[in-house]
C-alpha cells in the first residue's frame, strides 16, 4: 500500500529535497491511489496540483496499475508537465498537434506498457483513429484519468472548450475503480458545480478539496495612465525597473506586436507571443522566458494556463480581460517562489469595444445551428471546407458549433468529417441567454475592480467564491499599502510614443485562394487566384493602440468629407508604400454609408498624387448584399456585383474603400477592374478590421 513516506520522496524528486508534501496533496494522492475515489481539486495556482497526479500516477503503477490519462489543454502545459514527468521518474509523452509525427510510435508505447503517463489534447479525443482504436483500450486500462484545467468543460468557466465535454464520454467508459481527479484554480461556486456535474465528479463520494486563493507574493496595482500611447509609454518607461523577466498581456494579436515592436524600437529585450505564433517559436520563446534571456514576453492569452515559470517577476495587463477570474488565472503566472512579485492594471477606455467583439462571435443563432443540422446527411460525410458553402458562417464558427453539436449528439465525427446522426436537438435559449447576462455581470466587475478603493486581493477572491476568504485585507496591494505607481507618464515619451503608435500603415495581404464549394453556389471559381489584386494597405487598423481609437471614432460618424489628417494620413501611407508600380488613376469603391468620406478622399488624393480620378466603382442595380460572414456566400454575392468601370484600360488603379474585414470586397473590385483592362489594381482603405 502506498505510504506518505513515499509520496514525499517523488515530491523531493519532482520539485526538489527541500519540497514538502501539504496535508491536502496527501490526502488527495491517498484518496486516488488507496481509495480509487474520484477528485475535485480547487487550489490556487502554484499549490502543486500536477505534482498530486504525477505522484499518483507513480505509485499506481508501481502498484501494477495502467497508465494514467491527463486530458490537457495546451501545448506550452504539455510540455512543462513532460519535463516535470521525467524528474519524478515518470515516462510520459503527449500526443497533440504539434507531434503529429510521433503519434504512431506513442500509441505503440501505450499499447506496450512502456509509458506511466499519457497527455492528451481534448481535441484528440473525438479524433475518429484516436477515438476508436487508441481511446477504448486506455479507458479498460487506465490507472487513473486526470482532467487538467477542468474549469475548461463549464459554460461558465473563463475558457469554455466545446472538446472538454467529451470527457465525460471517457469517464462514463471507465472501470468502478479508476480513479478521476479534476483539477483547476480558477473556479467559482457556480463553475465548481457545473464541472462536477458535467464530469461525474460530483456524487457523494467524491473528494472535494478547496483551498484558499490568496497568493502572499502578489502585489496588485491599477494604474490609470491615460490613453494607449500613454500606457505604451508608461510601459517602456518602468519596464526595466520591473523585478526579473514576466509577460505583459494585450487583449488582441494587433497590439502584442505592436508593442512588442515599439518596445524593442527602444531597447528592451521582449518578443510577441500570440495564437498566430508557430509551435517551434512559442516553444523558443518560453525557453528565452524561462532562461531570462528576454525581460518580457508580450501575449495574447495565448501564453496563459501552464506556462511555468516560478520566479516570473512581473505581469502586467494593457487593457483588462473581460472577467475576474480570467484575470486572476493569468495574474497566477508570477510569484510562484519569489516573496514578491508586481502585478499592474493598466486598463484603457477601448477595452470595452474588444469585449463587446468577442462576446459577438458567440453561439450563433437557432435559425443558423439549424441550417449547419439540416446540410450533413447521415450516411455521407461531409469535411467542414465542402459544408462552409452551405451555411453562412465563417470557419472558426462553423467548427465551434459542430463541435457543440456532437457533444449534444445530434452530429458525429467521422473519418473525411462530419454526419448527421439523426437524433432531435433542441437549442437551449435559456441557457445562452443565462450565459449573455453572467458575461455582461463579470465585465461590470471587471470595471468594479479598476475603481474599487477595497483591498484588491479580497475582491479577486470574493468573485472566485474563496471559502477562506475573511475580512482580513491583504495588506500588499496599492489599496492597502498605498500606490508604489504613479500614473505620470513624461509628456515628451508620451508624444514621441503617440508619434510611433501613430505612424500609418498596414498592409492588407491578398487572398490567395478562392474558398471550397463554391460550385455549390453557382459559381465557376477554384484554387488559386490568378486575377486578384496586389497587396494593399490600410492606414491603420480598428485594433490598434495608435490609430485604432481614431478609426473606429471615425466609422462611428456621421458621414461626412474626409478631414486633413484622414488625407495626411492616406498620403503617408501612400509615400511608404514599396509598390513595384506607381497607380496612375485612383477609383472609389461605391458605399451606401460612407460615400462622401470615399469620393472626398479619392478626389484629394487623385489631386495631390496627379492620378487620374475614374470615379466611383458603381454597384449594379441587381447585386445582392454581402453581409454574410463565411467567405464562400460573400464571394457569390459580390460576384458580378458591379457594373462595368470605363477609362481603366493599361491603368495601374488605386481602389479605395472605407473598412475591409475579409478582404473579399476588395478582390472581387479588383478583378472587375482589371475585367476591364486596367494593368494592376492596388487596393487602399481607411481601416481594416485586424
Amino acid at each position: 500500500m502506498a505510504t506518505r513516506a513515499q509520496a514525499q520522496t517523488l515530491l523531493e524528486q519532482l520539485a526538489g529535497p527541500h519540497a514538502q508534501l501539504r496535508d491536502d496533496q496527501w490526502t488527495a494522492i491517498e484518496a486516488l491511489v488507496v481509495q480509487r475515489r474520484r477528485a475535485l481539486v480547487v487550489q490556487r495556482t502554484g499549490w502543486g496540483k500536477s505534482a498530486v497526479y504525477f505522484i499518483a500516477a507513480k505509485l499506481l503503477r508501481a502498484a501494477g496499475r495502467g497508465p494514467t490519462v491527463i486530458v490537457s489543454p495546451l501545448l506550452a502545459l504539455m510540455r512543462n508537465q513532460v519535463d516535470a514527468a521525467a524528474r519524478a521518474g515518470v515516462r510520459a509523452a503527449t500526443i497533440n498537434s504539434s507531434n503529429v509525427t510521433e503519434w504512431d510510435d506513442v500509441h505503440q508505447r501505450v499499447n506496450a506498457g512502456e509509458l506511466d503517463v499519457l497527455l492528451v489534447s481534448p481535441e484528440r479525443l473525438n479524433n475518429p483513429d484516436f477515438r476508436d482504436a487508441v481511446l477504448p483500450a486506455l479507458a479498460a486500462d487506465a490507472g487513473l484519468v486526470v482532467v487538467d484545467e477542468a474549469h475548461c468543460v463549464s459554460d461558465w468557466g473563463h475558457d469554455f472548450r466545446p472538446d472538454y465535454r467529451r470527457i465525460r464520454t471517457l469517464i462514463a467508459e471507465l472501470g468502478t475503480d479508476v480513479p478521476v481527479l479534476a483539477t483547476t484554480a480558477t473556479a467559482n461556486d457556480r463553475v465548481v458545480a457545473d464541472v462536477a456535474a458535467q464530469l461525474g465528479v460530483g456524487g457523494t463520494d467524491t473528494l472535494v478539496l478547496r483551498g484558499g486563493l490568496d497568493r502572499e507574493s502578489l502585489r496588485l496595482s491599477v494604474v490609470h495612465a491615460g490613453g494607449p500611447a500613454q500606457r505604451a509609454a508608461w510601459l517602456a518607461a518602468h519596464l526595466d525597473s520591473l523585478p526579473g523577466s514576466g509577460i505583459v498581456y494585450t487583449l488582441t494579436v494587433a497590439q502584442a506586436n505592436d508593442i512588442a515592436a515599439l518596445l524593442r524600437e527602444q531597447g528592451h529585450a521582449v518578443a510577441a507571443y500570440t495564437g498566430g505564433t508557430e509551435a517551434a517559436e512559442r516553444e523558443q520563446l518560453e525557453a528565452d522566458l524561462l532562461a531570462n534571456r528576454v525581460k518580457a514576453l508580450i501575449a495574447t492569452s495565448a501564453l496563459g494556463m501552464g506556462f511555468d515559470k516560478p520566479d516570473l517577476g512581473f505581469v502586467v495587463h494593457l487593457g483588462a480581460p473581460s472577467s475576474p477570474i480570467a484575470y486572476y488565472q493569468q495574474v497566477g503566472r508570477a510569484g510562484r517562489s519569489t516573496a514578491s512579485a508586481e502585478v499592474i492594471l493598466l486598463p484603457g477606455r477601448e477595452d470595452a469595444d474588444v469585449w463587446r467583439y468577442f462576446a459577438s462571435v458567440a453561439f450563433p443563432p437557432e435559425a443558423l445551428v439549424r441550417r449547419v443540422i439540416d446540410a450533413l446527411e447521415p450516411d455521407r460525410a461531409q469535411s467542414t471546407a465542402a459544408l462552409e458553402p452551405l451555411v453562412d458562417l465563417n470557419r472558426s464558427r462553423l467548427e465551434m458549433v459542430l463541435k457543440v453539436l456532437d457533444v449534444d449528439g445530434a452530429v458525429r465525427r467521422v473519418k473525411g468529417g462530419w454526419i448527421s446522426t439523426g437524433q432531435p436537438w433542441e437549442y437551449d435559449e435559456d441557457r445562452y441567454r443565462r450565459l449573455d447576462e453572467a458575461r455582461k455581470r463579470e465585465q461590470q466587475a471587471m470595471l468594479d475592480y479598476q475603481s474599487t478603493d477595497r483591498c484588491r486581493m479580497s475582491f479577486l477572491r470574493s468573485q472566485l467564491d474563496d471559502p477562506e476568504l475573511g475580512p482580513q485585507p491583504c495588506g500588499r496591494c496599492d489599496n492597502c499599502a498605498g500606490p508604489r505607481y504613479h500614473a505620470d507618464v513624461d509628456a515628451g515619451a508620451a508624444e514621441a510614443t503617440r508619434q510611433r503608435l501613430m505612424r500609418p500603415g498596414v498592409e492588407i495581404a491578398p487572398r490567395k485562394q478562392w474558398p471550397t464549394g463554391l460550385g455549390k453556389l453557382g459559381i465557376d471559381l477554384s484554387g488559386r487566384i490568378t486575377d486578384g489584386p496586389a497587396p494593399g494597405r490600410a492606414i491603420g487598423r480598428l485594433t490598434d493602440l495608435g490609430w485604432g481609437a481614431r478609426l473606429r471614432t471615425l466609422l462611428a460618424e456621421p458621414d461626412a468629407e474626409a478631414s486633413d489628417d484622414v488625407l495626411g494620413a492616406a498620403i503617408a501611407v501612400l509615400k511608404a508604400w514599396d509598390w513595384q508600380q506607381r497607380p496612375t488613376a485612383v477609383l472609389a469603391l461605391d458605399s451606401a454609408t460612407r460615400p462622401k468620406l470615399i469620393t472626398s478622399l479619392t478626389s484629394r488624393l487623385a489631386e495631390v498624387g496627379r492620378l487620374q480620378d475614374l470615379g466611383v466603382l458603381q454597384y449594379s442595380p441587381t447585386h445582392r448584399p454581402t453581409s454574410a460572414a463565411n467567405s464562400a456566400y460573400r464571394v457569390a454575392a459580390l460576384q458580378n456585383a458591379w457594373s462595368e468601370p470605363t477609362g481603366v484600360t493599361g491603368a495601374t488603379v488605386l481602389l479605395v474603400d472605407d473598412l475591409t474585414d475579409t478582404g473579399w470586397t476588395l478582390t472581387m473590385a479588383a478583378r472587375a477592374v482589371r475585367a476591364a483592362g486596367a494593368a494592376e489594381v492596388l487596393p487602399f482603405a481607411l481601416a481594416a478590421v485586424s
